[in-house]
């Protein structure tokens, strides 16, 4: 072959390889169904800075998504809405624990119609619905049951079947919005994206333990440049400041925006 010919061949392999695009990489987040607003502004402001990589966000309650992820479901970073799921992947290890961050706070409401009226706990013995996640794998429902326990009403309520149980907290909210329910038991921050409910009660913090919400690569994410990218920026001060638009509270438990 001619010099000429050689250099007209390596000419058409630059071209050609030149209009294959470059494959992005994906980054996999499993995230507690009461972020999914917030993540999806988190991944948006993060694929924008880094064109080269693409957040692939999974929501569902944090019970479920810690169980496909032990499962061998696909998952680089982890956001659950409690404690609990965290350690059961750490005690699976699926999780280092040094890896572990607390990344937001949240607290927990009781919403309805606004001619309800709800002053306490013991008020919800005159409802008929009740809506809450289940307390087995739905955060916000564990957190509903032990409030109500403490505050010696749990029984009395299943006793009169009064709970219908949701899948998630968002669908808690739903059941409530839609009438279908006459409240339930949902976080500060689902509760601002209701359209025909508002915040009734807010239970006492005195009587279930801090809504945190942990954050951490998995083993097999912590490995890759591109997770460690997404979770360094996790950490950061552009994604504290979306999470607090969306009513989060921050690590140190400083209060967000309205």
């Amino acid at each position: 072959m001619t010099l000429k010919k050689t250099m007209a061949a390596l000419l058409m392999c630059v071209l050609v390889l030149g209009s294959i695009p470059v494959r992005a990489e994906v980054v996999t987040i499993s995230v507690a169904g009461s972020m999914t607003d917030a993540f999806k502004k988190l991944a948006g402001a993060f694929e924008q800075a880094n064109p080269g990589i693409t957040v692939q966000l999974n929501f569902a309650s944090s019970g479920a998504l810690a169980k496909q992820i032990s499962q061998g479901a696909p998952a680089d970073i982890f956001v659950s809405a409690n404690t609990t799921w965290m350690d059961y992947l750490v005690e699976k290890k699926f999780i280092d624990g040094a890896d572990v961050r607390i990344f937001a706070h949240n607290s927990l409401v009781f919403v309805g119609g606004k001619d309800r009226k709800v002053g306490s706990l013991d008020d919800l013995a005159g409802l008929d619905r009740i809506a809450l996640g289940s307390p087995a794998s739905v955060p916000a429902g564990e957190y509903a049951e032990q409030a109500m326990r403490a505050a010696g009403v749990y029984e009395k309520l299943l006793a009169a079947n009064k709970f219908i149980m949701a899948k998630d907290v968002r669908q808690a909210l739903m059941y409530a919005d839609r009438g279908e329910a006459d409240g339930a038991f949902v976080y500060r921050t689902d509760a601002l994206l209701a359209e025909n409910v508002v915040i009734l009660y807010t239970v006492p913090t005195a009587l279930y333990p801090r809504i945190d919400y942990p954050l951490a690569m998995t083993i097999t994410g912590r490995g890759k440049p591109a997770v460690r990218s997404v979770f360094a920026f996790l950490n950061g001060k552009e994604a504290l400041g979306i999470i607090e638009l969306f009513g989060f509270l921050a690590p140190d438990g400083t209060p967000g925006h309205p």
